[in-house]
């Protein structure tokens, strides 16, 4: 991926006709959420996913990921796959590796 500098936007804000469409569906983070995003200085997905949240809802962004991407990437001029994807993280809390197998196993309450 290549380096990202970013600099102070000289032009104003310019909202577009389609602004108002709901791109993340599960956060309802619309396309001029996303392009203000980008205005306001956020130039990958990780930024713009924890500005906004896109990404971490109940699909965790199999359904917006490449939208996000694809706008992103139009607002910066560069390749969407210059501006990478979401970087996935683990479980907060540990989960035991048979729940993962879905294998029952015998808990033992004392």
């Amino acid at each position: 991926m290549a380096k990202i500098i970013r600099t102070a936007h000289t032009e104003p804000f310019v909202e577009k006709p389609d602004d108002d469409m709901i791109i993340c569906r599960c956060e309802e983070i619309t396309k001029g959420e996303i392009r203000r995003a980008v205005y306001d200085g956020m130039s990958t997905m990780n930024e713009v996913k924890r500005y906004l949240r896109s990404g971490m809802g109940l699909c965790q962004g199999q359904t917006c990921q490449r939208l996000v991407q694809n706008i992103i990437a139009a607002e910066m001029k560069m390749k969407p796959t210059e501006v990478g994807m979401i970087q996935g993280r683990s479980p907060v809390r540990p989960v035991e590796i048979g729940i993962f197998s879905n294998n029952k196993t015998d808990v033992k309450e004392e």
